[in-house]
């Protein structure tokens, strides 16, 4: 059963930084892709960013700019580095992977950007 372990949540201020950690149980390169995805109060789960298997990387417009996903394969984790953050990134944050016909969620972790 594959696990992902999210990490690194918490408060912080607009214009502030913060990095998540999503740590996989098998190696990331076992997946085609891995991402984070996140759910703000009241509304649906949405795509923050993703990255392939051969390291193409994809992110929502809102994000683009302010933040980076990134990879350890020595550490089977993916990485979340965000800046200048806004109140409207406030939000449940989930780590995601995808193998052929699986995917597979993280617990999340809670991200408040206060103003």
């Amino acid at each position: 059963q594959v696990q992902l372990v999210e990490s690194g949540g918490g408060l912080v201020q607009v214009g502030g930084s913060l990095k998540l950690s999503c740590a996989a149980s098998r190696s990331i390169f076992s997946f085609n892709t891995m991402g984070w995805y996140r759910q703000p109060p009241g509304k649906r789960r949405e795509l923050v960013t993703d990255i392939t298997s051969n390291g193409r990387t994809n992110y929502a417009d809102s994000v683009q700019g302010r933040f980076t996903i990134s990879r350890e394969n020595a550490k089977n984790t993916v990485y979340l580095q965000m800046s200048s953050l806004k109140p409207e990134d406030t939000a449940v944050y989930y780590c995601h992977a995808q193998s052929g016909y699986s995917y597979y969620w993280g617990q999340g972790t809670q991200v408040t950007v206060s103003s």
